[in-house]
């Protein structure tokens, strides 16, 4: 039975962690593409403190080390993992942010802290796939999905996970990734920030208590984040996955909630959804302490909506599209997609318009009502340049005000010889062996047009990122170098 005093803190606590999170937040990891030689130090120096028990758990399969981090002392085993998917770092993240609130004391955390680490045992294991999180791709070093291997269990990661499960037999697990951010919360235009799951273990999508237990969790952690992300909180369709590990782990007695973290608009580096997912695991690891999870109505996670596929990154809206001497209105959906460099640490982004046509049941994160402007390609700059320095002293608005979205570079060029390239000018850099644009931008071109209101040019969008004309324009862009 909870008293009346614990409710009310259970109810404030949420906001007051999210509050503190500032405090806690671990400094050293500001960006997402951070590999497993960031944080074996975090996990090193806590080596001598006995709130902790660090073990190796085992090795990936090119030989780097996964640790088991244990901390808490109750009778409530809880298994944590992130980073199956070495490009999924948001709970990863989290997860240090936890150890640092985990270690606090006298700052009206005490309470709470004491609760969750004389009623639970937490074992942590950060980053899963390291091999997979050095190249910041989804798969491991051998080119397998792990949470696609937990009955085959080709790799030794899974071997490793399946080790955990049997030897610890958690009651709670919380298997943490990240989604997609162009998955929508329903069939709605607000992105899903967060998406859960209580996996199923079964083909039949049977409840027993072990799920049910989920499902509670969920609708829990699914209440406090309305606060903070309402309408952009989704659930994945239960559809049973023989191969998957959060369907095995619940069929194998562990009470599993999967967890995952898509997008925001205005937070590419997942900070504000790191913030979400420090604030959340910790209250659902105060609600398992307490056993207050009970208390909530499982019927309540099917009001939960799935997971769409109803949001583009851009969408131009009503565009006049003009081919072969006729004319037509269109809409673009347009996808900003992250290609890697610098071993994996950073990105730059590579647009492509993904469909075209009546895009009305979509969405877009960021929308522009073309109606009344005329789509065209735009033209190439007469003047070739030796070098990307050359092109960043140029005036980009007057290039753009003029129709010119393209300049090349010249055959002596030093810049990067071949593959795709940024520029921090917002202009589209071709090659010289590159051909100039030809016909009506259109379905699988790279996003670079521009839209005219008569002859005069309103909007320019280089490399899927919208310029207004009218407005001063930022000589630092997000520019494509083909």
């Amino acid at each position: 039975m909870i008293s009346s005093v614990a409710f009310a803190q259970n109810n404030t606590m949420p906001d007051r962690l999210f509050e503190a999170h500032k405090k806690f937040k671990e400094t050293s990891l500001t960006q997402r593409r951070f590999k497993q030689k960031d944080i074996l130090p975090l996990i090193a120096k806590r080596s001598e403190n006995p709130l902790y028990q660090i073990e190796q758990a085992g090795s990936s399969f090119e030989g780097r080390p996964i640790q088991l981090i244990r901390v808490g002392k109750g009778s409530k085993k809880v298994l944590l993992w992130t980073q199956m998917h070495g490009d999924e770092p948001t709970a990863t993240m989290a997860s240090f942010d936890i150890f640092n609130f985990l270690e606090g004391k006298n700052d009206g955390f005490d309470a709470f802290r004491k609760n969750i680490l004389d009623n639970t045992t937490l074992y942590f294991v950060p980053m899963l796939n390291p091999d997979g999180a050095e190249r910041y791709q989804r798969r491991t070093a051998q080119g397998i999905d792990m949470n696609r291997d937990a009955a085959a269990r080709q790799t030794p990661e899974a071997v490793l996970l399946k080790g955990l499960v049997d030897r610890l037999k958690p009651d709670f697990g919380f298997n943490l990734h990240d989604q997609s951010p162009r998955y929508s919360a329903g069939r709605s235009p607000k992105v899903a920030t967060i998406s859960f799951l209580a996996t199923s273990y079964d083909y039949e999508l049977s409840i027993n208590p072990v799920r049910e237990r989920s499902m509670q969790l969920i609708v829990g952690m699914n209440k406090i984040l309305q606060k903070y992300i309402p309408g952009q909180v989704a659930r994945y369709a239960d559809d049973h996955e023989p191969r998957g590990f959060g369907d095995n782990v619940q069929k194998w007695g562990t009470t599993l909630v999967l967890i995952e973290s898509g997008g925001y608009v205005g937070d590419p580096e997942k900070q504000y959804i790191r913030q979400l997912n420090f604030m959340t695991i910790l209250s659902a690891l105060g609600n398992i302490a307490d056993n207050s999870l009970t208390k909530e109505n499982r019927e309540k996670y099917y009001d939960i909506p799935e997971n769409g596929r109803w949001v583009y990154d851009l969408v131009v809206r009503n565009a006049t599209v003009r081919q072969s001497g006729k004319s037509f209105t269109a809409d673009y959906g347009i996808n900003r997609n992250e290609v890697n460099y610098s071993n994996a640490t950073k990105f730059f982004y590579y647009s492509k318009i993904e469909d075209f046509g009546d895009l009305h049941p979509q969405y877009g994160s960021e929308e522009l009502d073309a109606t009344g402007l005329t789509v065209e390609k735009g033209k190439v700059y007469p003047t070739s340049f030796r070098n990307l320095g050359e092109i960043s002293k140029l005036n980009a608005l007057n290039l753009l005000k003029e129709g010119y979205t393209y300049v090349r570079l010249t055959p002596d060029s030093n810049t990067r010889a071949a593959g795709l390239y940024f520029t921090s000018s917002p202009l589209h850099i071709l090659r010289s062996s590159q051909g100039g644009p030809s016909g009506t931008p259109g379905l699988g071109n790279t996003a670079t047009f521009i839209l005219k209101k008569g002859t005069v040019v309103k909007y320019a969008v280089v490399n899927g990122f919208v310029y207004d004309l009218d407005k001063e324009i930022s000589k630092s862009g997000n520019g494509i170098v083909e």
